[in-house]
């Protein structure tokens, strides 16, 4: 039996309708999934056989899904070796599937977020295709409760940063390593449940120490503080900016896939450079297998290979 009160947000929801249907239908895999540029993120599994583990990246391309999606075959494929554009799928090559079932979940606007879907190693009978008028009814109301859930996802997120407040750098006004660590550890549930694409930069001011010799901290204060109003300037109002060391900076690109972060950065530069500051920047995308304080990590090495690399010039 489905329980209902299970359905308290998309997480819990998901993970009651792939319980409910692996019971009533078989099947040794159920995923819930999300579709990202070129990635198909397992947001959620009921795995008995495949080895398949929530935050598992595989290619859209490759999948049963995408073709699926594209018109190609079937929600539901009892046998999926008869239809051509599943058995040519790259994935079937990975992976022994008999059959399939997959139906789209989407965006309040019809847009695709992913698909709730299922394999199973050998076919099976005829009989469950009359099982689809029910996996896509659950899809539509996971796809409603997505849409609910993302809302409040947004609410939350400016609470947090209301309450972060009081964990703010003195000098800049942004959010000092304390909130920022707070703020990040918020963002990675929610991109572990909903599938974020995020992603984090990190930024050095070159010549900091220099001004604060040379010229005095007053002056080195001043150059944090137009460094910050630039940084706060080219920023969305989801993203968050933070200062996590002397003159070290960090950024979280919230909602932010691969070419969103490339426009980012050059927001950055252009800002940095209209109020002639000079920084060493390093960018990182989350992985979902790695999370956000991992994509941190990178992001501060990559910054060091830019330094390192204007340093000789």
């Amino acid at each position: 039996m489905l329980d209902v009160q299970a359905f308290s947000d998309f997480d819990s929801a998901a993970r009651a309708v792939l319980g409910f249907l692996q019971g009533r239908m078989g099947f040794d895999l159920w995923m819930v999934t999300r579709t990202e540029g070129k990635d198909w993120i397992v947001l959620q599994a009921s795995d008995h056989g495949y080895g398949v583990e929530e935050g598992d990246v595989f290619r859209w391309a490759d999948s049963f899904c995408c073709q699926m999606v594209a018109g190609y075959g079937p929600r539901i494929a009892p046998c999926s070796d008869k239809i051509p554009a599943y058995a040519i799928a790259p994935i079937g090559r990975e992976v022994q599937i008999g059959a399939y079932v997959g139906v789209p979940l989407t965006y309040s606007d019809g847009s695709l977020f992913g698909t709730l879907c299922a394999i199973h190693p050998t076919p099976q009978a005829e009989a469950i295709t009359t099982e689809l008028a029910l996996v896509e009814l659950l899809a539509k109301l996971l796809s409603t409760i997505l849409t609910l859930d993302l809302h409040a996802a947004s609410q939350t997120r400016y609470a947090e940063r209301a309450r972060a407040e009081a964990m703010s750098d003195v000098l800049t006004g942004l959010y000092n390593r304390r909130g920022w660590e707070s703020l990040l550890a918020s963002e990675e549930i929610r991109s572990q449940q909903l599938g974020y694409p995020t992603c984090v930069i990190s930024l050095d001011l070159d010549g900091l120490k220099q001004v604060n010799d040379s010229q005095g901290h007053v002056k080195g204060d001043e150059l944090l503080v137009k460094t910050a109003q630039a940084l706060m300037g080219a920023m969305r109002r989801q993203d968050v900016v933070a200062r996590v060391g002397g003159d070290e900076f960090a950024i979280l690109g919230v909602e932010c896939d691969r070419a969103a972060g490339e426009q980012l950065i050059e927001r950055i530069q252009t800002a940095l450079i209209s109020v002639q500051v000079e920084a060493s920047l390093g960018i990182a995308h989350r992985n979902p297998s790695l999370g956000l304080f991992q994509a941190w990590m990178e992001a501060d090495q990559s910054m060091y290979v830019c330094k390192r690399s204007r340093s000789k010039i």
